[in-house]
């Protein structure tokens, strides 16, 4: 599927886009400056950027098989960068969440079109690959912020205007993605109604479950995992400082998550060479259960914190040869939790918000606990109900 020049480059793809999405936050108060904004108003152009993302995945998917790959992702690239200028020059504010939406729906494009080839495109090799490709999100991630606090957030239109500049050079190493993907082979090959045989795939071997429910608690896995990660990203601040570490320290231990992150990705990518994403997945979730169960120790807490990044790490990417295995004929599966884990970091800032208001900010741990539990048992039951059994 990739020429080893289009590998780096849809890396730094994802360094790019890790880097977008990061820097809205710090960039809030500047242009809550410029445009007048109230706190709720400046936060809408984060959410038009999710409703971007979300928008862009279904558009690739739809477009996907149909329209080839280098053109798809060569406008989802253009879409990004013209978006991002136009946000940087938006002389209003209605101007300037139209173009965080464009922005989004390149930033959806290209995290789908790029997570779902490279699913399909290294064979055996596609856990790693994946992990490695979404590491370079959160070392994005992690650089646009540290941008953004060197130039001044009030110089962020510059940061935005060459961040759009930096995606063009990406369109030049287009050529060496392949056009169309490989289609789908493998045993235990179902189809899109109801988890049936294909003739002639798998050796007459069937899932244990439907289709539809397996497709539905993928789903479920990836909402409630990526509910887990933003929450610990937002809420990991106001915990320590409630139980007594200082605001900068609390700062610095959220930041060492993020960064644990995406040093958990590149780890896991030798990992997954030899163990299966099953496996992967649920020592990830076990292990951040038991990381966020020692959160709730107020002493434990920051280097708690920090396992959970690790273990949460190769959940996202690890899932997806997963579910492409599982279900290599339900096209659209890729989409639908991609589009679900976009939703779900959007839904989980006021689910945990009201969770918090009755329960108090001590309980943060204890509830995300309670969530990534649900997660493991998720795990347990996808490793059951897509185990291949031998049709009589």
């Amino acid at each position: 599927m990739f020429s080893p020049a289009a590998v780096v480059a849809s890396c730094a793809g994802f360094v790019l886009i890790g880097a977008l999405q990061a820097l809205y936050g710090p960039a809030l108060p500047a242009f809550r400056e410029r445009f007048g904004l109230s706190p709720s108003a400046a936060g809408l152009g984060l959410s038009a950027h999710f409703i971007g993302g979300v928008a862009g995945v279904l558009l690739f998917d739809r477009f996907f098989g149909r329209v080839g790959n280098r053109r798809i992702l060569g406008a989802s690239y253009l879409l990004m960068a013209v978006g991002a200028a136009g946000f940087a020059l938006a002389p209003n504010w209605p101007l300037g969440l139209a173009m965080a939406l464009l922005a989004g729906l390149g930033f959806g494009g290209i995290d789908y079109g790029l997570n779902q080839l490279f699913a399909v495109g290294f064979g055996r090799r596609s856990a790693a690959m994946l992990n490695i490709l979404n590491a370079h999100f959160g070392v994005g991630a992690i650089l646009g912020p540290v941008l953004i606090g060197t130039v001044g957030a009030d110089h962020y239109p510059a940061v935005f205007i060459g961040f759009a500049l930096a995606n063009l050079p990406l369109l030049l190493c287009l050529r060496g993605v392949r056009d169309r993907a490989p289609g789908p082979t493998g045993a235990g090959t179902t189809d899109a109604a109801g988890g049936k045989p294909q003739p002639g795939t798998g050796g007459g071997q069937v899932l244990r479950r439907s289709l539809g429910s397996v497709l539905a608690v993928f789903v479920t896995l990836y909402v409630l995992h990526v509910g887990i990660e933003a929450g610990v990203g937002g809420w990991e601040p106001t915990h320590l400082e409630t139980v007594g570490h200082s605001a900068g320290y609390a700062a610095t231990a959220t930041s060492v998550y993020w960064l644990m992150m995406t040093v958990g990705r590149f780890l896991v990518a030798p990992v997954a060479l030899r163990f299966s994403a099953q496996s992967i997945i649920v020592v990830s979730c076990a292990g951040m259960t038991a990381c966020l169960l020692l959160a709730a120790v107020p002493g434990f807490a920051p280097y708690a914190y920090a396992g959970v990044g690790l273990f949460i790490a190769p959940v996202f990417p690890t899932g997806l040869p997963w579910l492409n295995s599982a279900a290599p004929r339900a096209r659209r599966a890729g989409a639908v939790v991609i589009a679900a884990s976009m939703i779900g970091g959007v839904a989980a800032g006021p689910a945990l918000g009201k969770a918090i208001e009755w329960s108090g900010v001590r309980a943060v741990p204890l509830l995300l606990c309670g969530v990534s539990a649900l997660c493991l048992a998720a795990t347990l039951w996808l490793i059951r109900a897509t185990r291949p059994a031998v049709s009589s």
